[in-house]
């Protein structure tokens, strides 16, 4: 067992403040003191991942807070060290791009010795446990599905939960990889694929947008045009999702990974350089993601997506033969050719392969749950939870989806409805801030609330009739709602998120 504290850095102008926080945690933790943001700045730089926790003051002289979150996040001390903001300022602004820049908590001056104590306790627990469980997902996933189609299954869900068509883009785009690897074979004897991997190619592609959960919801699933400032950001994802893969320490260097690895960092490269993020040109891309890029345009041409509708097959053949989705190995062209009648009837089939929702239940069940282990049935309630609130908002046809969870108490909406409510897309401590009640009225507040707080409703959801205040009208609406509880206490189950829809009459 590991004895060695904890260390907190303290990060703060004003020594006194200093001093006030050091008595009230040098019993339990190490403190190590700064007295401004570069300082901070510093001192991370030469121990970050040693420092258990950061506790910053919000204004300082010189770098303040904000700038000190701001260099956390770009050289990603952010990600492996929790910061709780001390600020005697609480207005909405500041408050939202702390949060935005990563920020776990608030302490509050003047100090209160039992919120100071129990917040760095609270929040040094919170990270541990999120660090462990995150292990143990990986370590889960990798141990009991390596090379199968079971998760085929499970990463096609799992990128459903960001972006709405992605389940049977990620199992296309592993059909199409399997028959364009066999239709190379035929054309040439430059490659010497194996069966076994030309299945772990066609596993390996499922990964191919697996950055994607770093793109904002705003920019993923924007229905016009990007922006270049936008499509700057979205390029990310394929880098973002070869670092994903190569931090992963489990069967690192099995072929499974290293496929992945090639996959995910470089099926947006294209034959004459023009792709990126390496700007590759010709063999220099690996074949495998010269194939997985060929599938990729064919099922994104042939879907619909929230920007445009379904392209026939032919025009996608077509479009790809032309160059208008950048140039292509005129070898891989070739091999397109060959399997162009059997494309549609090998997706269509494809169709009707996706999970049920027992059969979902069913595999995470169990890739996750176990009788002896109760951190596993933890995992396994969380990956439901999940999975719920993504088929839950997937059947939404119309209305203003928004999500609130407590503790932070944080309400957000979908980015495309912020602007008919005129409200901001994200809005801390609602039920502190006018623009919320001018909106939704206090009449239905009450039994709005104590239904939210209900656990005996029927699947944890229901329906609300009330009125809003849109631009100065009152209009009736229905309100959807779908709770998350935390059960593990039955006696005392805990409330931890609502998400919903907003849809008037």
């Amino acid at each position: 067992m590991n004895n060695e504290r904890a260390k907190i850095l303290i990060v703060d102008d004003d020594a006194m403040n200093r001093v006030v926080l050091s008595d009230l945690l040098a019993d339990e933790y190490d403190i190590i003191e700064a007295k401004d943001g570069d300082e901070a700045i510093e001192i991370l730089e030469k121990m970050a991942k040693e420092i258990t926790l950061v506790l910053l003051d919000m204004v300082m002289p010189g770098c303040d807070g904000l700038q000190v979150l701001e260099v956390m996040n770009e050289r990603e001390w952010i990600k492996g060290t929790p910061v709780v903001m001390i600020s005697a300022e609480t207005s909405s602004p500041h408050v939202e791009k702390a949060f935005s820049l990563g920020v776990t908590d608030f302490i509050y001056r003047p100090f209160d010795q039992m919120v100071v104590q129990n917040r760095v306790r609270n929040t040094i627990g919170l990270y541990v446990k999120q660090m462990q469980l995150s292990e143990l997902v990986t370590d889960k996933i990798y141990e009991r599905t390596r090379n199968s189609d079971m998760l085929i299954s499970i990463l096609s869900h799992i990128v459903e939960f960001r972006n709405g068509e992605s389940g049977q883009h990620v199992l296309h785009i592993k059909k199409i990889t399997d028959i364009l690897l066999r239709a190379l074979l035929k054309r040439t004897q430059e490659y010497n694929f194996t069966e076994d991997e030309i299945g772990t190619i066609a596993t390996a592609s499922s990964m191919h947008d697996i950055g994607k959960i770093t793109i904002p919801d705003e920019i993923l699933n924007k229905p016009g045009k990007l922006t270049k400032e936008e499509f700057d950001i979205m390029k990310q994802h394929s880098m973002n999702g070869a670092n994903m893969l190569e931090a992963i320490q489990f069967f690192k260097n099995e072929p499974l990974m290293k496929y992945a690895y090639e996959i995910c960092r470089w099926h947006h490269e294209r034959w004459d350089g023009h792709g990126y993020p390496d700007g590759l040109i010709e063999n220099a891309i690996p074949i495998s993601a010269q194939v997985v890029s060929v599938a990729d345009v064919y099922d994104a041409l042939t879907s619909e997506r929230c920007y445009k509708k379904a392209f026939t097959h032919e025009k996608a053949l077509e479009m790809i033969r032309n160059n208008e989705c950048g140039v292509f190995n005129p070898l891989l062209l070739e091999c397109l050719n060959d399997v162009a009648d059997i494309l549609p009837k090998e997706l269509n089939d494809q169709r009707t392969s996706k999970l049920s929702d027992a059969d979902f239940a069913k595999i995470a069940r169990s890739i996750f749950e176990s009788t002896e282990d109760e951190t596993d049935n933890i995992i396994y309630e969380q990956y439901m939870t999940e999975h719920k609130k993504s088929e839950f908002f997937r059947s939404l046809q119309h209305g203003v989806a928004f999500e609130y969870t407590y503790e932070p108490s944080v309400l957000k909406l979908n980015a495309k409805n912020t602007k008919a409510l005129s409200f901001p897309k994200t809005m801390v401590e609602p039920e502190n801030n006018p623009e919320f009640w001018n909106i939704f009225g206090r009449e239905n507040w009450d039994e709005f609330a104590k239904l939210l707080h209900d656990p005996q409703l029927n699947n944890d959801s229901f329906i609300f009739n009330s009125d809003m205040r849109i631009k100065g009208e009152k209009r009736p609406c229905k309100i959807k709602v779908q709770q998350s509880w935390n059960r593990h206490d039955p006696e005392n189950p805990e409330l931890i998120s609502v998400y919903g829809c907003v849809e008037f009459f």
